[in-house]
């Protein structure tokens, strides 16, 4: 074999293992993950159920939602569109995180709010409690007219 006819046999060889390869079918996608699935589903409370985050469920139609959300990230959709899917079927009411919009933002304020004022409120309360407490003295002299102090004085006095 000659030194071109030999180049021309392995090029011939690699651009047919291509046309090969390239009309071999495609592998599908997997399928999402239960775990894919869960971790949106999570994020999700069943709009039949009360309180019962969509992943743990037991009803069936929080098994046919899961479905939804497999065959939603099967054909590509992300989290946000899901979720989003979701809001527009049955609400805000969906979510487990509520979207910080109109009075759910409290949710988001007040709870730290309350925290700051409570600490506030300890650290002067332990402050007060540090400090001596001053008695008030009579004004005027270290005696004083009112018999009923005279003579407590001098029982103190006397008992010292």
């Amino acid at each position: 074999m000659h030194g071109s006819s030999k180049w021309l046999v392995i090029v011939g060889a690699a651009v047919l293992g291509l046309l090969l390869m390239a009309s071999a079918p495609a592998q599908p996608p997997a399928p999402p993950s239960d775990d894919e699935v869960n971790a949106i589903a999570h994020q999700l409370y069943c709009p039949v159920c009360e309180n019962v985050p969509l992943d743990v469920c037991p009803t069936e139609a929080c098994a046919q939602w899961r479905a939804t959300i497999r065959d939603k990230l099967a054909a590509g959709w992300s989290e946000s569109q899901i979720k989003d899917y979701f809001v527009e079927q049955y609400g805000a009411r969906v979510l487990a995180t509520p979207p910080a919009r109109g009075l759910n933002w409290l949710v988001y304020v007040l709870p730290p709010a309350a925290f700051l004022a409570g600490a506030y409120i300890l650290f002067r309360a332990f402050r007060s409690w540090g400090k001596p407490v001053e008695v008030p003295h009579p004004a005027g002299s270290e005696s004083s007219d009112d018999p009923y102090v005279a003579r407590l004085e001098e029982e103190l006095r006397r008992r010292s």
